[in-house]
């Protein structure tokens, strides 16, 4: 299922498998379209390597409890030719613009976490 131009809902899906339920899809296809605005932005192909993740992979992987993917409004990207510093720096000066609303963002080693949840939160 296409989201936006360049995203699909597969590359947003739990990676155990796990069925993405209703009212996570609706903020999945929010998030992909935020996504498309950096993609837009920076030109540049953008890899999910997280998007939703049920209780049971989160849990799996080290996730925390009250995780933002458990509700499909965050995504760890990468974006081609970018390291996560600039990706961090472009989506601040997306959200200070008003193209992108408020929400958590932290750049790790070697992914750009970004979530939606309506509040300024960094880490």
């Amino acid at each position: 299922m296409k989201l936006t131009k360049n995203f699909s809902k597969s590359e947003f899906e739990s990676r155990d498998g796990a069925e993405m339920p209703k009212e996570v899809l609706a903020n999945i296809k929010k998030l992909a379209e935020c996504l498309q605005v950096i993609r837009d932005n920076t030109g540049k192909s953008i890899t999910i390597n997280s998007g939703y993740r049920s209780k049971s992979h989160n849990k799996k992987i080290g996730g925390k409890p009250k995780s933002q993917h458990l509700l499909g409004i965050a995504a760890d990207i990468v974006v081609k030719d970018y390291i996560p510093k600039q990706v961090y720096e472009l989506i601040e000066l997306l959200i200070e613009k008003g193209e992108l609303p408020e929400g958590g963002l932290k750049a790790y080693d070697t992914f750009t976490h970004y979530d939606i949840r309506g509040k300024k939160a960094r880490w």
